[in-house]
Order: C-alpha cells, then sequence, then structure tokens
C-alpha cells in the first residue's frame, strides 16, 4: 500500500526532503504558505527560490491549502521555522488524521515555550508519544536534492514507528538509520546551529583551522554535556546527528548559520545580515533558549553563552575570542564523566 506524506513547509529542506519521499515511491503533497510556490512547483519548474537550478521528484505535488496537503496523511513531515511551530500546529490541528505519525524536521526550540519541538507536537497534536519522532543529520538541502549521497538519523521511542519513517525516506543515495534517543538527536540538531555561528565567526575574522577544529569539538562537548543531563544517549553525539551535523553546518558555505556568523566576525551588524537572507538561520533565535535550558540544568556552555552574548548583547566577536581563551585549564572531559563510565 502506497504511503500518503504531508510535508508542511517548501523551504528548501522540505522540499528536498519532500522529493526524497517522492522518490521512494510515497504520494507526497508539499505544502507550501505562498500560492506562487505550490504553483511554479506543480508547473515542473522546481522550487528556484530555495532550490535554485534544482529539478525534483514529478510526481511531487505542491499545494497552498493545508486541509488539500494533510487529508488522508499517514505521516505528516512538520518543516517550518521553529518560531512558527507553536502557531502553525494549532492552526492545522483540526485537519490531521487521528492515527498520523508526527515527523520534525525543525531543528531548534519552541520559542513561545521553550521546549524541544517533539514535545511540542506531541501535546499540540494529542499523539501518543511514540508516534513523534524527529529526523535529524547533517542534510544540507541542496546537496540532499540533487541526490548526492548523504544520511540522517530518524529517532524515536517505538522503533515500529520508527521503521515505518525511514521506509519513505530511505533511498539509493539517502540513507535513513534509526535511534531511540529523540532526545539526544533533538539536541545535536539544535546546538550544532549555535556552534555553527561561533565557527562562522573564526572564519570571518581569519583564523586558521586549528582554531575550527577546537571549536568543532569543544562544541561537540558542550552538545554532549547537555545532552547527557537531558537524558540523551552519549553516543548519539558520536553520530550522524552529533559530530555529523555539526561537522558539516559548520564547515559549508551553505549552513545559513556559519553564514551568519562569518558576517558579524568581518564585523557587520546582525540585522543587516539577516536582511540579507531569504532563509532563517536557526541559530540567531534558539542559541538564548538552549544557554537558558543549560542553565536550568547547571551545564557549562561557554560557547553557546558567548554567542548569545554576541548576537543579543552587542559584545565583539574578538572579546568574545579573548573571553574563551582565557577560560581557567579543565580537564578535556569535564562535565561527561557518566559518558566514560
Amino acid at each position: 500500500m502506497t504511503t500518503t506524506v504531508a510535508v508542511m513547509g517548501a523551504g528548501s529542506w522540505g522540499t528536498a526532503f519532500g522529493s526524497i519521499c517522492a522518490d521512494t515511491g510515497a504520494d507526497v503533497r508539499l505544502w507550501a504558505r505562498r500560492p506562487e510556490v505550490a504553483d511554479t512547483i506543480n508547473a515542473g519548474l522546481g522550487n528556484p527560490e530555495y532550490l535554485p537550478d534544482i529539478g525534483l521528484n514529478e510526481a511531487l505535488r505542491a499545494t497552498a491549502d493545508p486541509d488539500e496537503a494533510l487529508s488522508g496523511a499517514d505521516i505528516v513531515v512538520l518543516a517550518v521555522p521553529s518560531h512558527a511551530l507553536v502557531e502553525s500546529l494549532a492552526a492545522w490541528h483540526a485537519l490531521v488524521p487521528r492515527d498520523a505519525v508526527a515527523v520534525s524536521l525543525v531543528k531548534g526550540i519552541a520559542l513561545d515555550t521553550g521546549r524541544w519541538a517533539s514535545e511540542v507536537i506531541r501535546d499540540a497534536w494529542d499523539l501518543p508519544d511514540g508516534r513523534a519522532v524527529v529526523a535529524s543529520g547533517p542534510n544540507l538541502a541542496r546537496e540532499c536534492a540533487q541526490r548526492f549521497p548523504s544520511g540522517t538519523v530518524v529517532a524515536g521511542p517505538d522503533e515500529a514507528v520508527c521503521a515505518r519513517v525511514q521506509a519513505i525516506c530511505h533511498t539509493p543515495w539517502f540513507r535513513v538509520y534509526t535511534n531511540p534517543d529523540r532526545t539526544g538527536v533533538e539536541v545535536g540538531g539544535a546546538v550544532k546551529n549555535a556552534i555553527a555561528l561561533a565557527a562562522g565567526m573564526a572564519d570571518g575574522m581569519g583564523y586558521g583551522e586549528n582554531t575550527k577544529a577546537m571549536l568543532l569539538t569543544r562544541g561537540l562537548a558542550e552538545m554532549t554535556r547537555l545532552g547527557l543531563a537531558l537524558g540523551g544517549r552519549a553516543m548519539t553525539f558520536a553520530g550522524l546527528a552529533g559530530m555529523g551535523d555539526l561537522v558539516a553546518t559548520c564547515t559549508s558555505s551553505q549552513s545559513r548559520n556559519r553564514h551568519v556568523g562569518e558576517q558579524l566576525g568581518r564585523g557587520r551588524p546582525l540585522q543587516v545580515i539577516i536582511d540579507e537572507m531569504n532563509m532563517v538561520a536557526e541559530g540567531v533565535k534558539s542559541s538564548p533558549a538552549i544557554a537558558g535550558i543549560a542553565r536550568d540544568h547547571d551545564v557549562e556552555m561557554p560557547i553557546v553563552e558567548h554567542v548569545v552574548r554576541v548576537l543579543h548583547d552587542g559584545l565583539d566577536p574578538q572579546d568574545m575570542a579573548v573571553a574563551l581563551m582565557g577560560r581557567s585549564p579543565k580537564s578535556e572531559f569535564h562535565g561527561m564523566e557518566e559518558a566514560r563510565g
């Protein structure tokens, strides 16, 4: 039986993910906020605003009508920015089939609530815990849409549900792994955006590869400390949704968060940078929420804390570098003793 998939959000990753699902033979309806985007996709012209010069699976159908997209959906994929999640869930609640599985592509925190996306989706739509899963990994949308070899992780507490989601997006060029550690996968997907902002700042200030390597590994330490404190598993952060996503986001020229950081490192104002972009850099808005969660759980995240100060308190990136390098010496695995047992 063909699986019906509703992908709610026609940005770069939502569009690419919908095309991947169509590649597996699923019946995919892609919801676009603007009718002209849906019309362009249905005319076989792709999504040039977000994925220029890339062809999509011809079976992918787009609509600006959420009722049409969600009608009869077996799996509902949420691909909206984190700041729009709560409002979108409320608007679509009555349209979602009662037995549908929800898949979050949201790599951030619902800013209205400070909670992880899967929790917000589960509660907003009254879903059993096992039917709210997340998909996350080193998934630069353009490369996935181009069918370059890539991989991701589908995470949730119900193994059978994760296997269902795995089946509708696993292709010869897009490998999908399952993991029961939904918490760890969500932490990785959110924290890497903040670390990518710092990595971009280092690039913008002209620092070298040693600096980038240190930021990535110390960022991984911060990610792991927070994940363990919230009940995640240490091995998750060594996988695709941890180190894998961190490497891609911190090093790629396609990374929106790294781009914002690089421009900040060159001395440009944040608002000017954001105004020039047609896509959202999640870390700009989610970093303060991540830092707040860390403080609530007595977790040290100095890189994230200093990124927040640059973004929202006017700290100069050069002063951020001085402050981080001037911190008191510590054991490399400070705060991660549980992971070494």
